[in-house]
């Protein structure tokens, strides 16, 4: 779960923008919209070769 705690003179606009930094950092959204959507062969090798970089 990500999480983002806001500074007491800090703006919501830079608080949202370092918590969307943080989900999309923690690969939150690639795993909503894999799951959410039928993955064809092709994206599921691309994903798969991705992760195997990553690890690197």
């Amino acid at each position: 779960m990500t999480q983002i705690t806001v500074g007491e003179n800090e703006g919501i606009e830079s608080a949202l923008r370092r918590f969307k930094r943080q989900v999309s950092r923690s690969g939150i959204f690639s795993d909503f919209k894999r799951l959410r959507h039928h993955e064809t062969p092709v994206e599921k090798y691309k994903r798969k070769a991705q992760q195997r970089r990553r690890r690197r």
